[in-house]
């Protein structure tokens, strides 16, 4: 297993001749604890995104960590849960068809996660790297975010998409999907 001490590793996946970002950790985050858990191989590729220093926890150092510390225990239950809720929201992405409705479905869940109070949200996220997590093209991504931006749903600026308004990228998802019903039934 390995903590992120500095910088930034990506994890991603390939499937089906595209790769995946999965997600991205930084400092204090950790990586490789289910290969200790399953005692299986890796599941997915860890790419240093920049300069980065790691620790590295041994099994045996890791099963002492857990048995001997509730918190330590209790901190890696939290975070493998909040794993779990983001891979549910990544399956629920990729059963959506329509690259329009990945988009916006991806950008309305990681504004209204990152909303303060019922306000906007801004998300540190480059075209590039939102095309690669949901496993789109580029050039899709980017015309869907252009759409967006002239529907003054979002706003993008240098490396981040602005969500002014989490509730009305919400409801435009509402709209797409029962668009997409409609279109299914004809």
């Amino acid at each position: 297993m390995f903590v992120v001490h500095q910088g930034r590793v990506v994890i991603s996946k390939r499937a089906g001749g595209v790769e995946k970002v999965l997600t991205t950790l930084g400092q204090g985050q950790f990586l490789g604890e289910m290969s200790i858990l399953n005692n299986a191989p890796r599941s997915a590729t860890a790419t240093c995104a920049e300069d980065c220093r790691l620790l590295v926890v041994d099994a045996r150092t890791f099963e002492a960590m857990v048995r001997g510390n509730s918190e330590v225990a209790l901190r890696m239950i939290q975070t493998l849960a909040a794993r779990l809720a983001e891979a549910d929201r990544q399956i629920e992405n990729l059963l959506l068809r329509d690259a329009r409705a990945r988009v916006v479905h991806h950008l309305a869940a990681a504004a209204e996660r990152a909303a303060q109070e019922g306000g906007g949200a801004r998300l540190e996220l480059a075209r590039d790297e939102l095309a690669a997590r949901l496993g789109l093209e580029g050039a899709k991504v980017g015309v869907v975010l252009d759409s967006l931006e002239k529907a003054r749903l979002i706003e993008l600026r240098e490396g981040a998409v602005v969500v002014p308004e989490p509730g009305r990228l919400r409801h435009f998802l509402d709209f797409l999907q029962l668009q997409s019903t409609g279109e299914e039934a004809a």
